[in-house]
């Protein structure tokens, strides 16, 4: 017999130290009542009980804890060794190490965020083999493939971007070191999972892509960040920020484009972690299409354990010795005081009829009120989550969703599954209906019949995302990003509830219309920000705005036979000429050609030119704009793009 823990035997000491106490305090008792009254009157002053049973009690007490002691020994017996048979398949985990992972515009930042999705993806795959690879300016397995998920996890926990030699971000080399560690393998088809905020400082990937779809590598990309980005933190340069060579703050952003594209060459998936999907689970369903093979997993060793041995019998002394050392003479009142105790109050079993009775006739505030004092009142934690239960659903047909979702929320930690999955539910409409208040401004229609439709649905949306590009205000955009993680916990919410009761149509279709909404709401918010970017166009030079040159800078005489509209048109240059007339001492009539030899063209007064049509003068001022010869203007912050990067 082997014993699993063997320091507890130390603990062996505790009942032998117990009876030398016992027998020491048992002697100094004696002598101290002998000291204080005489021989002969001793039994008439001092009314002896026969230790006996206390001595029994006492020593049931000493072996009781023997046996415990031993029990958490953990003493257990050898059967044997078993190896396991799994199947699996490779996924290599590619993780950006630049500086630029350490921007914070997600929280706590984006390198701390990759590794949770990490985390959640080991516990999501655990007969998978899983290594890791970091990359900045070069790349390094720092995990090889192997089934050892402790191991793969421990190394995650310590890696940073300390740990690169060498900085920017050369995602074409971590692609092609991914390629050949897992051709090593000898396996035709493997995942690829890259976090990453997708900038790359080196190198194409249109060939590496081509390549990685040859060699059967399906590539998952995951991006970490916004695309407003923040600036990338270093404590080496002033104010903590990042300087690039022209001495301005480096911002960071997120870059869906390089590894949306990386992941539709190969086949694989591209998402953002934050925008709602379950990495994990994404990660797991792409993987499924691999072909498996079979391995080797690691030897168990076949123990029977022998602890319930010793454990019993412990428990069964215990219990003996408490029924043998008890006087009995109190018991009988103190178990009266518990049953008072532990009897249901007749006034909560009015209250919860009259709470019922509130919610069957439509009074939702004085049923709410009164599951709410039930709750707290009740000592029952079975009973305080089904009054929590009865509120919210009260509150939440009585239109206080705020409320609702409160008392849905402490109903959750119900033990019975009939009750969960009808808090998970309601969580999950309460959840819908502040998205949809947030949305139309009014409560989703009970009724059947006013439901609306995808026409309906899409004018109400419109109108909301209007109103929002309106404003222009954060405020607004925080609110559908809110309405947006509602509906998403809703969808949640609504597989949990099916999770924990079987055939719930309920729960079934109210998930299936949240996803539809939601689907319709982000294609909506796109096509917003398309047309927006669209009705933007930003001035570039050498464009259409700029004139040709000389373009409507010659001497009137020169137009006057070919451009004879725009010599009766009124144009900009018309005052000017009235006031160079007034100047000259004219009557401000009809302006007279002047003969002046081409010296008007040297002196650049081109608003006084007659034949100039307003477009061409807009043009020209547009040209003599000196700010927007240099390129639109950016409010402090740069992109950074230089040929050589360090983040």
């Amino acid at each position: 017999m082997n014993l699993a823990h063997p320091a507890w035997l130390f603990a062996l000491a505790l009942p032998i130290i117990l009876a030398v106490l016992a027998v020491v305090v048992a002697r100094l008792r004696r002598s101290q009542w002998q000291a204080f009254a005489a021989d002969r009157l001793r039994p008439i002053l001092i009314k002896r009980r026969s230790p006996l049973a206390r001595w029994i009690s006492f020593s049931l007490l000493l072996l009781a804890c023997i046996g415990l002691v031993t029990a958490l020994t953990r003493p257990h017996e050898k059967a044997g060794t078993r190896e396991e048979k799994i199947l699996s398949r490779n996924v290599l985990i590619a993780l950006d190490l630049s500086r630029s992972m350490r921007v914070q515009d997600v929280k706590p930042d984006r390198l701390s965020r990759a590794k949770i999705a990490i985390y959640e993806l080991l516990e999501e795959l655990p007969n998978e083999r899983v290594g890791i690879i970091g990359f900045a300016g070069s790349s390094y397995v720092y995990a090889p493939l192997t089934v050892d998920h402790a191991a793969v996890r421990q190394t995650v926990e310590q890696i940073d971007e300390n740990w690169t030699t060498l900085g920017g971000s050369n995602l074409k080399e971590a692609v092609e070191l991914a390629i050949d560690t897992l051709k090593k393998t000898g396996q035709k088809q493997n995942a690829l999972v890259i976090f990453s905020d997708g900038e790359k400082h080196d190198g194409s990937l249109d060939d590496i892509a081509s390549e990685a779809k040859l060699a059967g590598v399906n590539i998952l990309a995951i991006g970490i960040g916004t695309e407003n980005g923040d600036y990338v933190p270093n404590a080496d340069f002033p104010g903590n920020r990042m300087i690039d060579e022209n001495g301005q703050p480096v911002i960071s952003r997120l870059q869906p484009e390089v590894l949306r594209k990386l992941a539709e060459a190969t086949s694989g998936k591209y998402t953002a972690a934050g925008s709602g999907d379950d990495i994990a689970s994404l990660v797991k369903n792409a993987i499924k299409e691999l072909d498996a093979f079979e391995m080797e997993g690691r030897q168990r060793d076949i123990s029977v354990e022998c602890y319930q041995w010793f454990l019993l019998p412990a428990i069964a002394l215990l219990f003996a010795s408490i029924i043998i050392g008890t006087r009995w003479r109190g018991v009988g009142k103190a178990a009266a005081a518990l049953a008072i105790f532990l009897m249901p109050d007749p006034s909560q079993a009015d209250d919860a009829k009259d709470a019922a009775r509130f919610l069957s006739e439509k009074n939702f505030t004085a049923s709410s009120q009164i599951y709410r004092k039930l709750a707290k009142e009740t000592r029952s934690s079975n009973l305080r989550s089904r009054y929590h239960l009865g509120e919210g659903i009260a509150s939440l047909r009585g239109g206080s969703f705020k409320s609702a979702r409160s008392a849905f929320s402490k109903s959750l930690d119900a033990n019975n599954p009939d009750v969960l999955a009808e808090a998970h539910l309601g969580m999950a409409n309460t959840l819908f209906q502040l998205g949809w208040l947030e949305l139309a401004g009014s409560a989703y229609p009970q009724d059947p019949k006013k439901t609306p439709d995808m026409a309906q649905f899409d004018q109400i949306a419109r109108s909301r995302i209007k109103k929002i590009a309106d404003a222009e205000e954060d405020g607004e955009v925080e609110k559908i990003e809110a309405l947006i993680t509602n509906w998403t916990d809703a969808v949640r919410h609504c597989e949990s509830a099916e999770a924990q009761s079987q055939n719930n149509n309920a729960a079934k279709n109210n998930r299936q219309m949240t996803i539809t909404y939601l689907k319709r709401l982000r294609e909506l918010l796109e096509e917003e920000k398309e047309k927006a970017q669209q009705s933007c166009p930003m001035p570039q030079p050498g464009g259409e705005g700029e004139s040709e040159p000389d373009e409507g800078d010659g001497d009137p005489d020169e137009n006057q036979d070919g451009d004879q509209q725009n010599k009766d048109s009124k144009s900009p240059g018309d005052k000017g000429d009235k006031k160079r007339d007034k100047k000259d001492g004219s009557d401000g009539k009809e302006p007279k050609p002047k003969e002046d030899n081409g010296k008007d063209k040297n002196k650049g007064d081109k608003a006084d030119d007659p034949n100039e049509t307003p477009e061409k003068r807009a043009r020209r001022i547009l040209k003599d704009s000196a700010d927007l010869e240099k390129g639109p203007l950016t409010p402090g912050q740069r992109e950074f793009n230089p040929p050589a990067k360090d983040w």
